[in-house]
């Protein structure tokens, strides 16, 4: 009798655990839908002022409008360049992420339990890293052209530093003393490695990632500004030489959008990979 009443005690804990959880995350969607009615109430709120705004109190040939900026984004979807150029820019910047992310993160990893090669590699890395990568783009154009190869390494090269200090640092502040004490219990080399060392400097590599996401959408455009015949920054160049403001202002938003769609897409990836530490949040 006492164990069917044990029994049916903890059954209801389970239940009213189970209705907190799922209060827990109605409350959760409630205040995302909330968050989001906000966020769009105030996008339509300025899109409403810069309209009104425009031509009454701001020459429009300054601020343009975004009828105006709208209707130039038709125009480039009809007319088959929108996505012909977004192609370009994105093929740019996905491919230069990746290798500079890649050899950020490897060489980050390696010079970060390597601390003589640190040492010795230090001032030739603080030195070029204290260069501004714009100074790079004719040397760049020389080398590589100016084909897609020239935006791909422009990219690669800014990318290379974020990811890079973010991983030494991750490797560099792994917690010491939970090494030593895993190393008593028996733990190799290997398991170390694979069980606190990367998954600690996980967390900084993907926050190199965020911040080097935007910037590698910058080097992609800014190499298509300097030289180019396609792609959003050559639109920006492009609208500009014209004094179209509108179609500026559209190539702009078109970045905006870019950048915002990758670091969503990074988010999700970290979320993935650091399933661990959201879940003992």
């Amino acid at each position: 009798m006492s164990a069917t009443v044990a029994n049916t005690k903890q059954s209801n804990l389970s239940k009213e655990h189970i209705n907190l959880d799922d209060d827990v995350k109605m409350n959760r969607t409630k205040e995302k839908l909330k968050l989001t009615g906000m966020r769009l109430a105030l996008l339509v709120t300025i899109l409403v002022i810069w309209e009104l705004v425009s031509g009454s109190i701001v020459d429009k040939f300054w601020i343009s409008e975004p009828s105006d900026i709208f209707q130039t984004l038709y125009t480039w979807v009809l007319a088959g360049e929108l996505f012909f150029h977004i192609g370009i820019t994105t093929q740019e910047m996905v491919i230069g992420f990746i290798i500079g992310a890649s050899a950020g993160a490897i060489l980050g990893f390696i010079l970060g339990r390597w601390e003589f090669g640190a040492k010795l590699l230090d001032p030739f890395i603080m030195a070029l890293y204290s260069l501004p990568k714009v100074a790079l783009a004719p040397l760049f154009i020389l080398w590589f052209g100016i084909g897609i190869e020239m935006k791909i390494v422009f990219a690669a090269v800014i990318v290379f530093y974020l990811v890079f200090f973010n991983t030494y640092a991750g490797v560099k502040n792994v917690d010491s003393d939970l090494i030593d004490s895993i190393r008593l219990m028996g733990a190799t080399e290997r398991q170390i490695l694979m069980k606190v060392t990367i998954p600690s400097a996980l967390n900084w590599v993907f926050v190199g990632f965020k911040m080097s996401v935007p910037y590698a959408l910058i080097g992609a455009v800014v190499g298509e500004i300097t030289a180019s015949n396609r792609g959003v920054g050559y639109l920006i160049s492009y609208s500009a030489g014209q004094f179209d403001t509108a179609g500026t202002f559209a190539a702009v938003l078109i970045l905006m959008v870019m950048g915002v769609t990758v670091n969503f897409i990074i988010g999700a990836a970290e979320k993935h990979f650091l399933r661990w530490k959201i879940t003992n949040n």
